[in-house]
């Protein structure tokens, strides 16, 4: 006997720091790829799937998600410690809508509809990697559910994708949260990571896909190897003003990543153009480049 689903809960409150620059300028949830933006694909196909009810968490830049509300009619949640905790604090902002749910990121993208309006069990997909890998990886015991979660392995099944919740894990999976929510310890924590702390009670399946039907882009470099329009139209304002007053290509700006400042906020990014790693500053604008020479300018100043 299955689960009828209740709703879809989709987690959009987070930065994305490590999507930089693109993230700064929009949430990484409305980003487009292949022609679609991404919550809107996830929106649509738990919807075709027959899922009755929509959740969207947001957070950071939660303005911008105000439009999904009359395109699809879906529920709009605020994250308010969204800056302060990790994606647990998410699934505590909607903890009223947590019965039989699809818990999800809204940064995946499904090439296949992976959603049903009735489902067997609570599980988490998951994805093969062939050789070594650093994402959390599963091992079952012999009913099906996970009983291991460890970060790191080699030609193992590993966590990418979307979770289903019964009925049952959602109220066990509660109660330990709330329990242990104002911990100290808790704060910086994923929910895999509070759900992994108790598989006894916490029980799991593990829902195998091919790996080429889930993607998660968590930098620029990773989306245009999905998306090759992206390699010289990164529809960044901030990366097109770069080209420009380096005389180059978008498609040069390469490895993208974060610059945190003293309070471990990100101020700014860092970039390799021609064989050179510069560093651009959100606040000032600027633009410099690492080593003995420097390139300074106020990049879109005006």
């Amino acid at each position: 006997m299955g689960y009828v689903v209740d709703n879809g809960i989709i987690m959009a409150a987070g930065i994305s720091s490590r999507f930089v620059p693109l993230s700064y300028e929009r949430p990484k949830a409305l980003i487009e790829a292949r022609g679609e933006i991404l919550i809107e694909r996830q929106i649509r196909q738990l919807l075709e799937a027959g899922v009755p009810k929509v959740i969207v968490v947001t957070g950071y830049k939660q303005e911008q998600f105000a439009y999904l509300k009359g395109k699809f009619g879906v529920i709009l949640a605020e994250n308010p410690d969204y800056q302060k905790r990790n994606n647990h604090a998410s699934i505590y902002a909607v903890r009223e809508y947590l019965h039989n749910s699809y818990v999800c990121s809204a940064d995946n993208y499904f090439v296949q509809n992976p959603f049903e309006n009735e489902v067997d069990d609570s599980y988490y997909a998951a994805v093969y990697a062939s050789g070594p890998t650093k994402e959390w990886c599963l091992e079952t015991d012999a009913s099906g559910y996970i009983n291991r979660v460890q970060i790191g392995g080699q030609d193992a099944w590993y966590m990418l994708g979307h979770t289903f919740w019964n009925q049952e894990f959602s109220a066990s999976f509660l109660k330990i949260l709330e329990e242990e929510y104002e911990l100290p310890e808790t704060t910086g924590l994923l929910w895999e990571s509070i759900y992994s702390r108790h598989l006894d009670i916490l029980k799991m399946r593990m829902r195998t896909y091919p790996a080429e039907d889930i993607w998660e882009f968590d930098t620029l470099d990773e989306l245009r190897g999905f998306d090759p329009s992206y390699r010289d139209d990164t529809r960044s304002q901030i990366l097109k003003e770069i080209a420009k007053r380096l005389d180059g290509r978008e498609g040069e700006i390469l490895q993208a990543g974060a610059v945190l400042d003293s309070e471990k906020a990100v101020s700014g990014f860092s970039f390799i153009f021609r064989g050179k790693r510069y560093v651009y500053d959100y606040q000032t604008k600027s633009l410099e480049r690492e080593g003995k020479d420097e390139y300074r300018d106020n990049i879109g100043a005006g």
